[in-house]
This record gives structure tokens, sequence and C-alpha cells, in this order.
């Protein structure tokens, strides 16, 4: 069975107050819509259509720019309803395709309701995701008859007794391709909107002799879609929330729940320590034993076991091996590799650098386009220079140097294996193994008159 989801993104989203179209306001790090096509690919569909409508060139680019789904786009250039928006997605879909109609924001629906919905369709049956909530306000209500679904009214069209129903209409429908061609031919926007409903193919397909299944979401808050800037905060919570549980199901203590955001994805090991206001960003990997003080920000890091990496640490598209020891205050950027043992200090900068196995850079250095050997002592102030305003060099520290403190390294340079740069020093040239080199100026005291602000008088 094929399955072609049609994804409805065309709305303005008044609400949010924002230029930006809604769909592609953020939650944990990624735009909604993108959450939306990343879940029903795993369908793995014969195509996914999305209907756009305002911000459409906005919409196009940034899901070309942040996935890689394959999208079919289809225009509604009018606003007229949701049943319209379905009619203008429907020329890739075959008659035998299984149509899952979504929403764009609705953002969190998982990939088992999707598949208990898709799984539901047949010539016979269409599947509709329902759910009871204690306050339906702002939602269709499903009707029923002798159990079964009959139909659904929206809000502003219901009697009385119908706002009082509590089992609500989520939107999301699973339905054969033929039939829905066939339904959607025959929708009026005879209702208080003057729109095209696509909750009326409902009542249509009971008539047609075609069983209407409901499926609830796992949890309410699958269905919760995003009309203000307030409710996407309470989403953005209630999923950091589900992350949160999950991490600590797999064996990751959490300071505080409530303080983590991961915007993307998290993997862990076991005994892993995460402390407040941490944020992961990309692809994350934690190995056992790891600790994170506060106040870190993490995109695409890797982190091997018994490592700790102290308060507010920054580390991008980055990989450090076991047992070693990063911050407080470090920034290491993209390109760097610290092997097992290694010490990254308070207020280190590194970038597409290895630093190897046992090496330290504990304070106030920048360490940048270069190859450092194990058993390097990098002292405090330690400048590479790398670049040189056009183009960036490289610079080689073999095994065993010491580099004293407030040095600077003047790429293209090679340190070779156990020599010592004396403290001070600016070191242009090679310098070779098992020899201390100095490159400093000669120190002279003199005579000499300090200046003082005119009108003061000199003591």
């Amino acid at each position: 069975m094929s399955v072609r989801p049609i994804v409805l993104a065309a709305g303005k989203g008044t609400r949010m107050r924002s230029l930006l179209p809604k769909v592609l306001h953020r939650l944990a790090g990624r735009p909604l819509l993108v959450h939306v096509l990343d879940t029903v690919a795993g369908l793995d569909p014969v195509g996914i259509t999305v209907v756009v409508g305002h911000g459409s060139e906005a919409v196009k680019a940034t899901v070309s720019a942040e996935t890689e789904h394959e999208v079919d786009w289809a225009e509604q250039t009018e606003q007229l309803g949701t049943g319209h928006a379905v009619r203008m997605g429907l020329n890739t879909l075959a008659d035998d395709d299984i149509a899952l109609i979504t929403y764009g924001d609705v953002p969190l629906t998982s990939l088992a309701t999707y598949r208990a919905l898709v799984d539901t369709a047949d010539d016979t049956t269409l599947g509709l995701l329902t759910l009871e909530t204690k306050d339906p306000t702002g939602y269709g209500r499903i009707l029923r008859s002798a159990g079964a679904i009959v139909g659904i009214v929206e809000q502003k069209d219901a009697t009385p007794d119908q706002l009082t129903i509590h089992e609500i209409n989520a939107g999301v429908i699973a339905v054969k391709g033929a039939h829905l061609k066939s339904l959607l031919t025959r929708i009026n926007n005879d209702n208080a909107q003057s729109e095209y409903y696509l909750t009326d193919i409902i009542a249509l397909a009971v008539r047609d002799g075609i069983r209407v299944q409901a499926v609830n979401p796992g949890t309410a808050h699958e269905v919760d879609g995003v009309n203000s800037r307030i409710q996407l905060a309470t989403l953005e919570r209630l999923h950091q929330r589900d992350i949160a549980e999950e991490l600590m199901a797999n064996g990751a203590t959490l300071a505080d729940p409530a303080r983590i955001d991961v915007r993307g994805s998290l993997t862990t090991g076991q005994d892993v320590l995460i402390d407040v206001n941490v944020v992961f960003e990309g692809e994350c990997v934690l190995g056992s034993g790891v600790s994170i003080g506060p106040n870190c920000v993490l995109r695409n890091a890797r982190i091997g076991d018994d490592t700790v990496v102290k308060s507010h640490t920054s580390i991008e598209d980055s990989a450090i091996a076991d047992n070693a020891s990063v911050g407080p205050y470090a920034r290491l950027r993209p390109g760097t590799e610290l092997d097992s043992g290694t010490h990254i200090g308070n207020f280190v900068e590194t970038k597409n650098t290895r630093l190897g196995p046992g090496s330290k850079v504990n304070h106030l250095s920048y360490v940048g386009d270069s190859t450092v050997g194990s058993k390097v002592n990098i002292g405090a102030g330690t400048i590479f220079c790398n670049y040189d305003g056009a183009n960036k060099h490289h610079t080689t520290i073999e095994d065993g140097v010491f580099v004293g403190s407030n040095s600077a390294l003047v790429a293209p340079l090679t340190v070779g294996a156990g020599a010592t740069i004396g403290a001070g020093s600016t070191v242009s040239q090679d310098a070779p193994s098992g020899k201390l080199t100095v490159a400093r100026a000669r120190q002279k005291s003199l005579d000499w008159i300090r200046p003082v602000k005119s009108g003061k008088r000199q003591d």
C-alpha cells in the first residue's frame, strides 16, 4: 500500500503577529513544518505534497535548506478553507494511494499515530484522528449515532447540545485517494465562514457506505496546533519534558528536567549527569559517565566516556575522547578533536585542531589550525597565529613540547618533540627538538620620569 502525505501549510498565522509564515516558527530548534516532514517521511511514502500559500517562497527555501526531503509543492492562492487546500494538492495523488492529510503547524504527532491511521484506511474505511478532551472549545465536535461516527460539526456551526460534546476532531485523516477525490467534489461552502471544510467529507463518506474509524493519539499534545506564540511556548515545554523523561529512563540524571533544551537529537550512555540550562543542538552523543556542567551549549558534539565538561562551555562540531576535561568558559569551535586525557581550561578557544593524548591547554589561549602531539603543555596566554590576513596556516607541535606562557607561535610552524618555548617568545621559525627556544627582546632598565597630567604637582 502506497502512502502520500498531503501537508497543509498555506495559512498566514495572523495570531502569531509575525512576518514569518506560521509553519516556519521554530520548536526545539526546527521549523514546525520540518517536524511534520521528518515524521511523515518515516512512513516511506511515494511522495510528500505540501500545500503552501502565504510566504510560499520562504517556506520552500527553508525546507530546501534544512531538510533533504523531496517535496511536491502545491499552491493555494486563495484561502477558501481546508477542503479547498486539499483539492489544490491532489495532482500527484493516485487513486490507489492512501492520502494522509495533516497540518504543518501540528508538529508533535508521532509516527506511531500516523501509521495507525494509515493502517486503518482501505477501500471501505476512512481513518480519523480524534481525542476526548475536558475543554473542546475551538474544535470541531465528533457526531456519533449508535456509537458510529456520522459527521463533524465545526464550533461556529454547532448547536448548544453539540457544543457539550467532548470528543473532538484532531484534523488528521487517512483515506483512499479515489474516495478523497470523489468526496471533495461534493463539499460546499454553505456554513458560517463560507469556507470549504475538509471535515464535511466525513458525513459524505458515511452516506457512501464508508466506515469512519476513530484513532486516538498516544498523548494529547500530539494533536495540538500552533496558532499563537503562547501555544508555541507551551508545546516547546511539553516536548522538552518528553525528551527529558526519555533521557532519564535511559540512564541520565538531569539536575532539573525543566531546564534542558534539546534542539536536535541527544544520545546518552549510562550514568550521565546534565546540570541546568544546557542546550543541545544538532546531533549530540554523550558516552557513559559524562558530566555536563551548567549553562553549556553543545552542537554536533561527540563526548567520550567519563569526560567532564565544566560550566559555560561551548562545543560545536567537535569530538572529545574519554577521560578529558573541558572548561569552564571554554570554546571548542568546528574541527576540534581532543584525544583521551586531554585538558582544556578556562577561556581557551580551539578551532580545527587535534590535541593528542594527555595534552593540556589550561588557561587563556587560542589554538587554531594545528596538530598537537601527546603530553604537550601549552602555557597561559599562548596564541597560535594562524591567519596572515588572507590565508590560514598550520602549526605542528610534536610530542612532549612545553610552551611557556604568553607565547605567540606564528604559522606555518613546527615545534619538534621535547622542545621548550621560553615564556613571552614570538616564534616564527621552526623550533628544533629537545632544545630551549627563546625569541624575545633583551630586557633593559632605563632612568625615566613618568609623565603627569598638566597642572598636577609632581612629588
